[in-house]
């Protein structure tokens, strides 16, 4: 059992072990769908507080090798699903966090080499009888080498992969070399049996450097077949209310209104800070600020600060999602922006109707706060 290479479930059990713990599991029968199959590239983005670290923790468990995870599983959906015992604890398994590796822009011009020398470094340890690599190997070599003497491939779960983006905004050049990176690990690689791999923002787009296009995209805006597991749904948060006895119309306005497809999604942090606390109120600024936000209110690309407004009086505001660069500072016109915002989780997006609104108190009291620091309302 490494960090890197065959992890534990330690993650996972500690979510199991929570007071609040809403069952995801069937998220595993999706990703047992793909498994080896031209659909086994997924990226998921939503925002933070989302739950995305959970479901890579909960996916780690289950795949990986270097651990027994059945305790853990026991009683939730995924048990009585047929593929289930096929692949629990039966596979090579390497989780990345790259947050990990880039803190901060000090870390920019190491962090990729640095990555594929921890990882390069547990392979090494964890199969000593597999030559043909040595510590400054490149980690597709590694791979390689390790498929070609064993046949067996390998499961990838990447966790906040797009960190680069939000951390190193301007630095095209690294941003490519990333890219690059990813790409020549997973295109092509007989190696890969599934990747899993999971961010706030969607795949940059770089002309020809959107090349990790083997990946479906699964994206708040566009969420397929995954909707369910972005947040919490109505059904499992009136259950959690009932049981914990709290006030589900209050938990309703606070923090539903989450727009993933035809369903209707909870801020799933929110949703457990409040029945852990049995308080109602804005969790929002445990990681987020409305600074952040009024950043992007103020660049008031085609009236943006005018539709900021008519929002905040229950208004909405058509957009064109499509024309959205993935990132978070190539902006053209205020369809971009509020782009943005909704996979930052600070709106929703209505694919039927193409608007987007604020959607519950919670954020609300976030823009509220932006627009009273920004001078665009007088407040008493």
């Amino acid at each position: 059992m490494g960090i890197y290479v065959n992890p534990g479930n330690i993650l996972f059990r500690d979510s199991r072990n929570s007071s609040i713990y809403i069952d995801k599991s069937m998220l595993i029968s999706k990703t047992n769908a793909v498994y080896r199959t031209e659909r086994k590239f997924i990226c998921v983005s939503r925002p933070r507080r989302f739950g995305k670290s959970m479901a890579a923790n909960m996916l780690t468990a289950y795949y990986s090798c270097g651990c027994d995870s059945a305790e853990l599983f026991a009683g939730l959906k995924i048990e009585k699903e047929k593929s289930f015992p096929a692949h629990l604890n039966q596979h090579y398994v390497i989780r990345i966090d790259v947050q990990r590796f880039v803190e901060s822009e000090r870390e920019l011009n190491s962090f990729i080499s640095n990555i594929e020398k921890s990882v390069v470094s547990e392979l090494l340890k964890e199969f000593p009888e597999y030559g043909g690599f040595h510590p400054d190997s490149r980690l597709k070599t590694a791979l390689e080498q390790i498929f070609i003497q064993s046949g067996k491939g390998f499961i990838f779960i990447i966790d906040e992969w797009d960190c680069i983006f939000r951390i190193a905004k301007d630095c095209k050049e690294m941003q490519k070399e990333y890219l690059d990176f990813m790409r020549g690990l997973f295109k092509g690689a007989d190696y890969t049996e599934l990747v899993y791999m999971t961010g706030i923002l969607p795949i940059k787009k770089y002309g020809e450097h959107s090349a990790i296009n083997i990946f479906d995209e699964y994206s708040i805006i566009s969420p397929k077949n995954l909707g369910e597991y972005f947040g919490f749904t109505e059904p499992e948060v009136r259950a959690a209310c009932e049981r914990h006895g709290v006030d589900f119309a209050q938990m309703e306005r606070w923090y539903d209104g989450y727009r993933v497809g035809k369903l209707h999604i909870y801020n799933p942090k929110s949703v457990a800070d409040a029945l852990t606390w049995d308080e109602i109120q804005s969790y929002w600024t445990g990681t987020e600020t409305y600074e952040a936000l009024k950043v992007y209110i103020d660049l008031n690309f085609d009236g943006l600060k005018e539709a900021t407004l008519m929002m905040l009086g229950n208004g909405r505001c058509v957009i064109d999602p499509s024309t959205f660069q993935n990132d978070m500072t190539v902006f053209r016109t205020r369809d971009d922006v509020l782009t943005l915002l909704v996979h930052l989780g600070y709106l929703t997006y209505d694919k039927q109707t193409s608007e987007v609104f604020i959607p519950n108190q919670e954020i609300e009291q976030e823009f509220m706060r932006a627009v009273k620091v920004g001078g665009y309302i007088k407040m008493d």
